[in-house]
Parts: structure tokens; C-alpha cells; sequence
């Protein structure tokens, strides 16, 4: 890949990994990328890595099925060069990509109570550049076709073009290896503890679902002095491994002949249930065990697995009528430009130890690799390194 100096203003040739079809391998292919326009930002990646959120969209899981597409949305890069109209953001800073985007003009950006965004509304569906509604960046070298955009940021490929709104300036410092893992999980689930939740100290947690995200929330209530931590899932490696991020009780649900929130609620003070719980499966049935198992006396569950489109939750009002709450939010509630800088202090410091969730090094060239591994489980994240 060419410097900054070389290829500014021109179309730049590089590889990426483009999906074609659900579940079929991704092909690592030559692309052109162009230059961004007035709005935008071109990022030369540097590591990445995958997210179960790829996977959801890559199985086609989702309602647009959007193909050719060039996935990846956990990243972080160097920026190669801006628009016209770019103002805060340079050429050589070092930047996370980010999903959750964050303009700064639209009502949303400005209120206190939302980290939605307009153009990451856009973004989550379009495949398209929200600079114009109508254009990409990409086209492939054979043909020039168009290849779709991937929530407005596309880090599986060596050069992605991005609208201002989804470049979060980081410290010049940062260790771009580890920091790309602040991309989605780790902001998903340690938000969702000290910023949607907000547990307290002494409090009660059960999590369900151990992975990247669910051990982050397990790590945030350990760091919140939580008293309790509960981790449930099916598999005993899984559970032993989050015992290292803060769990203080492990319940696999293969073990037992009843449900798994009367079990949790047997557990607590009175048999009432935990302060928070914490579904990080998607799974239908265990969203409703995550709302059930906290107490209905002012009990927060908070829904973070992404649901298959084709599927639903049915509940009665009833669970909900002594105070208890059921709640949600991307990407933990962290706005993206603004608040997740401090994410990224904060991990330097130490607050947050990333080097724990990285299981696995590869190549970039070796994208399908790291998607096998994250698919077949005993994979927290496996970091990609673009220059090899």
C-alpha cells in the first residue's frame, strides 16, 4: 500500500474481502477505492477484527441481504487523506472507524438521552454513501460495479471510505492492534453496564452469553464492585474462561431440570432475583429468562444479542408491573466521536485489560480463517494485521 503523499485525490487499488452470498467464503480480491469526497474521510486500515454482528449479517440473518458487501465494522487505521469540508480531522491521525455515528448537527446528536444519529440510521441499512443516498466508494477492478458499503465504515479492506460522522480521533499513542477491538463489543457490553444500566456497587448480576460482549459487561460490573456476577451459557470452557473477567458463579444450563431463572432467583436474597441481568445471546427464550430472573422489584434487564429478523418475544404486561424494566441500546451508549475516545484512555490506563479478549493473530489475507474460528466458538477475537 502506497503513503498518504502518493495516493491522495486518487483512486487507490488494494485488497479487500468482499462477500458475494450468505455464508458462502469471502473473496480476497482487488478493489478500487475512491477518493472521499467534500464529507469524507479515507482510512488506511491497520488492524481489525470480527464481530458476531458480521456474522449475523454475512448468514444473511438480517432483513436487507445486501450483496456484494464489504463487511467489517471493528477496526482501527490511520487516516490517509479527507475532503474539502473536514474539519477536527487530518491526514496521519490515528482513528477507530465507527459504526455508531455521530454528525454533531442532527436533533438526536444533540440531546443527552439518544447516541442514535441520523446518518447512522442511513448507514445501518443502505450499503450507500450518505454524503449523495446513491453512490459507493468501492467498484470492483473486473467491471466497475458498485460493491456495497457495510454500516457506513466496511474495515475489511485495506483502504474504506467514511462520511466525518464515523471517525472517532484517537490518542496518537494508542496501540492500534489492541484499540481496534473498541470497535463494537467491548464498548457494547461495558456501556451497557456503566452507562445503560448503570449498576452500583454490591449489586447482583447475571449475564447470559459469554462471549466478547458478555465478558465485557462481566469486566465493567467487576470494575462497578458489583457483589455478585453470574455467568450462564452451555458450554464449561466458556464459563471457566469468564471466571479470569470477574464472574463470581458459573451456571451452565445443560445441568439443571428447571428453568434457569427460577435456579438464579433460588440464589438471590428472599428468592427475588438479581439487580441486573444481561442477555448477550439473541436468543428469544433466553431474553425472557434474562427478564424473568431480575428482580420485579425495580429490576433492569438489558437485551444486547441481535434477534434473527424472523423471530419475536411474547410476554404479559404483568412482568413488568412492580417496577421492573426492560431496556436496550447499541454500542453501549457510548457516541461514537465524542465519548469514545475516553473509552480508549481509559484502556490504556489499564481500566479495561484488552489484551485478555485477544485469542487469536492472523493475517488479514486470512479473513476466512477468522471468520471460522469466530463461528466455531473458542474464539473471543482475533485480531488482523492489514500489513501481512
Amino acid at each position: 500500500m502506497a503513503a498518504s503523499s502518493s495516493t491522495m485525490g486518487k483512486v487507490i487499488r488494494c485488497k479487500a474481502a468482499v462477500a458475494y452470498e450468505p455464508n458462502k467464503p469471502m473473496m480476497f480480491e482487488d478493489i478500487n477505492v475512491a477518493p472521499p469526497q467534500m464529507s469524507e474521510v479515507r482510512i488506511k486500515m491497520v488492524n481489525a477484527t470480527v464481530c458476531q454482528s458480521d456474522l449475523y449479517f454475512w448468514k444473511g440473518k438480517d432483513v436487507a441481504k445486501l450483496f456484494p458487501r464489504i463487511l467489517g465494522h471493528e477496526g482501527a487505521g490511520i487516516v490517509e487523506s479527507v475532503g474539502s469540508n473536514v474539519k477536527g480531522i487530518k491526514a496521519g491521525d490515528k482513528c477507530i472507524p465507527v459504526w455508531q455515528a455521530e454528525c454533531k448537527k442532527c436533533s438526536k446528536c444533540k440531546s443527552s438521552r439518544t447516541n442514535i444519529c441520523d446518518t447512522f440510521v442511513f448507514n445501518w441499512g443502505s450499503g450507500l454513501m450518505p454524503s449523495d443516498k446513491k453512490t459507493t466508494r468501492f467498484t470492483r477492478v473486473s467491471d466497475g460495479k458498485p460493491i456495497y458499503h457495510f454500516f457506513g465504515i466496511s474495515v475489511f479492506s485495506q483502504y474504506t471510505v467514511v462520511d466525518e460522522a464515523c471517525v472517532a480521533k484517537i490518542n496518537p499513542n494508542a496501540d492500534l492492534s489492541k484499540i481496534c477491538l473498541l470497535g463494537c463489543g467491548i464498548p457494547t457490553g461495558v456501556g451497557s453496564a456503566w452507562k445503560i444500566a448503570k449498576v452500583h456497587p454490591k449489586s447482583t448480576v447475571a449475564v447470559f452469553g459469554l462471549g466478547t460482549i458478555g465478558l465485557a459487561v462481566v469486566e465493567a460490573c467487576k470494575v462497578s464492585g458489583c457483589s455478585r456476577i453470574i455467568g450462564i451459557a452451555r458450554d464449561e470452557e466458556k464459563l471457566a474462561r469468564a471466571m479470569e473477567f470477574g464472574l463470581t458463579d458459573t451456571l451452565n444450563t445443560k445441568a439443571f431440570n428447571k428453568p434457569i431463572e427460577q435456579v438464579i432467583c433460588e440464589m438471590t436474597e428472599g428468592g427475588m432475583g438479581v439487580d441486573y441481568s444481561f442477555d448477550c445471546t439473541g436468543d428469544p427464550g433466553i431474553i425472557y429468562s434474562a427478564l424473568e430472573c431480575c428482580t420485579p422489584a425495580g429490576g433492569v434487564s438489558i437485551i444486547l444479542g441481535l434477534v434473527e429478523s424472523s423471530q419475536v418475544v411474547k410476554f404479559h404486561p404483568g412482568v413488568l408491573l412492580w417496577g421492573r424494566s426492560w431496556t436496550s441500546g447499541l454500542f453501549g451508549g457510548y457516541k461514537g466521536r465524542t465519548e469514545l475516545p475516553e473509552l480508549v484512555e481509559r484502556c490504556m490506563k489499564g481500566h479495561i485489560n484488552l489484551d485478555h479478549y485477544i485469542t487469536h493473530h492472523l493475517p488479514f489475507s486470512k479473513i476466512n480463517e477468522a471468520f471460522d474460528l469466530l463461528n466455531q466458538g473458542g474464539c473471543i477475537r482475533c485480531v488482523m494485521d492489514y500489513d501481512k
